[in-house]
């Protein structure tokens, strides 16, 4: 792999304004990366540049509603005209509602789609135009254990998530035939203390959650720096997301019937849903853009399989160490009989 790769110099961030993408943005910053961050709120965004210009580098914050093709195509031209060549681009940005689908309406579910379906696609094509002509760069789909395996009152952002790797994969075989050095990996998340559920749209009588257990933003935003420089197809961000997707594939039947009885009462906390509780499906909610989200007492700074995910030559050394241990163990034990 390239210098460029490891060290990449410029950084594209949608949904970088908050949460995930907003840590990821810090996190690129702090390795020396130029980053442009793209959202639809300004003003949180130049919050973040602030911060990153803190670590001495570029930072560039570009307005923009991902659904929007065009808009997103003129960003990346502006990103490589300010900033330079872009090697990294991240799609994070997403909007969702937590409602039945009877309760939705079709408005709702075309935004989701084209926010947060659609935008990785119109952020794929744009940074995919630029990184073909050098043969040289990396796109980061951010992802979720629910583009496995879906759950109640979140359909059209599953649905987004599930068409997200689907689009992923066709594009990587494409990549693959065209023998291009174009690299694609997905980063498939568990629940994280994000400020989105302080602003989804919600149609249901309590406030929303997101299921336990939770991670903290920043452990996300260490799996995205880590796939965006190394040659990894996809990673897996908590035990949580690994133990859904492998019940999914082995007992799916049983998960919907589990779903069906706990889904509801799992994504609700106790506290009635404010009838003046502004959210973002329209627009952004000024004003309160932040990494951490309102769960911070009952959410995990680290993830003990992202580790080993991330260091699996440490992880087989380890585990034949302690197969050697046990066998010797054994042996013992045996001949003292």
């Amino acid at each position: 792999m390239t210098n460029s790769i490891r060290n990449p110099r410029t950084v594209v961030i949608t949904g970088a304004s908050a949460g995930v993408g907003r840590a990821a943005a810090l996190a690129f910053g702090r390795r020396g990366a130029n980053v442009a961050v793209l959202s639809r709120d300004l003003a949180a965004l130049e919050e973040v540049a602030v911060q990153l210009r803190e670590f001495g580098v570029g930072a560039l914050p570009i307005a923009v509603d991902v659904s929007d093709a065009d808009a997103v195509e003129a960003a990346a031209e502006r990103v490589e005209a300010e900033l330079g060549p872009i090697d990294v681009w991240v799609n994070d940005a997403m909007v969702t509602v937590f409602s039945p689908v009877e309760r939705l309406t079709p408005e709702e579910f075309r935004r989701v789609t084209e926010v947060t379906y659609l935008g990785y696609v119109w952020g794929t094509m744009a940074a995919l135009k630029r990184m073909n002509r050098r043969n040289h760069g990396v796109i980061v789909q951010v992802g979720s254990a629910l583009a496995y395996r879906s759950i109640p009152l979140q359909s059209a952002y599953c649905g987004a998530k599930h068409a997200i790797r689907g689009f992923t994969d066709a594009l990587r075989c494409e990549l693959l035939h065209e023998r291009s050095n174009v690299h694609l990996t997905m980063v498939q998340m568990p629940a994280l203390n994000t400020p989105q559920f302080d602003w989804a749209e919600c149609h249901m009588p309590h406030a929303p959650q997101p299921v336990p257990p939770i991670y903290q933003p920043e452990v996300a935003a260490r799996a995205i720096v880590w796939a965006a420089t190394h040659r990894r197809r996809e990673l897996f961000v908590g035990l949580s997301s690994i133990k859904a997707i492998l019940a999914n594939k082995v007992v799916p039947g049983l998960l919907d019937r589990y779903l069906g009885r706990n889904g509801y009462a799992m994504q609700q906390r106790p506290e009635a849903l404010r009838g003046d509780r502004p959210t973002d499906l329209w627009h952004p909610v000024s004003g309160a853009h932040r990494v951490r989200g309102a769960f911070d007492p009952e959410s995990r700074e680290t993830s003990a399989t992202l580790w080993l995910d991330t260091h699996r030559g440490l992880s087989v050394c380890a585990a034949l160490m302690a197969a050697v241990l046990v066998f010797r163990r054994v042996g013992r034990r045996l001949d003292k009989r």
